[in-house]
């Protein structure tokens, strides 16, 4: 172990701030999900929902495409159909597999917070950065994204039936 530690290096400083702003923007973001009655996962799960194709995911891209395990993404599951923000529904072409879609409850629940929510992107983030730094940064985010979790796109894609430009992006 030769080489000299450096505790200023740039990778940390990177990591270090990259982390700082995504926990203040959680931050931010908590009190308009909780005045909906709604955690941040709550949150996460109906807003992917809502963005794909016909409004659903398999299970397994619902995991995938948020920080729960598929046991994590289960419970979730669960405790939005109890309050009836979620259905699951069987696929069609494979019987192990099932889809959970947003309800109008729950389309109608993002909405009661979709406003507040927004401008608090706008504020504390995409506000701060003139358009063309905005652009250039979610590129970046988008080449890290698809290099630490290839599948948080998985069923993003607009199915067969599924209208042009369907699938979104979260």
């Amino acid at each position: 172990m030769g080489g000299v530690i450096s505790f200023d290096d740039s990778r940390l400083t990177a990591m270090g701030l990259f982390a700082e702003a995504f926990t203040g923007l959680l931050a931010k973001s908590h009190a308009s999900f909780a005045e909906a009655g709604l955690s941040d996962i709550d949150f996460e799960t109906l807003i992917r929902l809502a963005r794909s194709p016909g409004q659903r995911l398999r299970m397994s891209d619902l995991a995938a495409q948020t920080s729960l395990s598929t046991s994590g993404v289960t419970r979730v599951v669960d405790r939005l159909e109890r309050e009836g923000l979620v259905v699951r529904q069987a696929c069609a072409t494979d019987r192990r597999a099932s889809y959970a879609a947003i309800t109008q409850a729950g389309t109608d629940r993002l909405a009661a917070v979709l406003p507040r929510h927004l401008a608090d992107i706008e504020e504390w983030f995409t506000g701060l950065l003139p358009p063309e730094q905005l652009d250039v940064f979610l590129d970046m985010l988008r080449t890290i994204r698809d290099a630490v979790r290839p599948c948080a796109t998985a069923g993003a894609e607009p199915s067969a039936g599924a209208p042009a430009g369907a699938a979104q992006e979260s």
